[in-house]
């Protein structure tokens, strides 16, 4: 483990626009590629529908395109997005998002559509062992079978919980697990001292993936546009944010 990955930032989309893309951009610092070819299946374990897009989506492109199988777990429903919304309850929401990341991960490539542990939003921190357990059954392949999920240190606690999780369920079945961020990269600023960037690896993504990304974050009008003018149903994901998660590299912590 390198950094302190203990630690929980959080922050509000809405009021903090958080580190600047240009700053990201101008960052002179580049990682290691990851090395696909020793990947022969990718489970990808999301928090929420759109975590698997937002963090890792064109490397799922590249990794169908190149016959590889892909799988997507998704941990909730994502029915807590907009609490208060006067236009989607929790129950709507619940409805629709997981059809939306059905339609996202279509569009890069994924034949199969994603499973849906149906845990509450906002809450996997308290149901973490039994999460563990689920998964346990879930991660299971050979040596070229890969663990995808968010990092323990992302700042938010599904996000968090849920990389716990699978940590666990990895060390149990003794597949590789990888981590990629998501909120991570409006809170930490380049060589943040509590990200582990001598973790880091990157993937440069090719064309057709970098397309096949930005068609499937548009599945996700729930999160990318406002639902109504109401203070409640604002964006999820405002441009500010899509332009960190839809940069032509993706970070995954090995």
């Amino acid at each position: 483990m390198s950094g302190r990955e203990d630690i929980t930032h959080s922050f509000d989309a809405e009021s903090d626009s958080g580190t600047p893309e240009s700053d990201w951009r101008a960052w002179d610092r580049n990682f290691p590629p990851l090395d696909l070819t020793r990947c022969s299946k990718l489970i990808v374990v999301a928090p929420h529908p759109d975590d698997e897009v937002l963090g890792v989506g064109g490397l799922m492109s590249m990794a169908a395109a190149a016959g590889i199988e892909v799988t997507v777990v998704a941990v909730t429903d994502g029915g807590a997005s907009h609490p208060g919304s006067p236009t989607l309850s929790p129950a709507d929401l619940v409805s629709e998002r997981p059809r939306e990341s059905e339609r996202a991960v279509a569009r890069l490539g994924v034949r199969n559509d994603p499973i849906r542990l149906g845990f509450e939003d906002g809450a996997v921190a308290e149901h973490e062992d039994e999460l563990a357990h689920v998964l346990t059954d879930s991660l299971h392949g050979g040596p070229g079978t890969w663990c995808l999920t968010t990092w323990r240190g992302d700042g938010h606690p599904d996000h968090e919980a849920t990389a716990r999780a699978c940590i666990t369920a990895a060390s149990r079945t003794g597949i590789a697990i990888l981590e990629y961020p998501i909120w991570m990269w409006h809170w930490a600023y380049p060589d943040h001292p509590d990200v582990p960037w001598s973790r880091a690896f990157e993937v440069d993504l090719d064309t057709n993936a970098r397309k096949a990304k930005e068609a499937a974050v548009q599945e996700f009008q729930t999160q990318i546009v406002p639902l109504s003018e109401h203070p409640a149903d604002r964006a999820v994901l405002p441009a500010f944010a899509l332009e960190r998660l839809l940069r032509p590299r993706e970070v995954i912590f090995g």
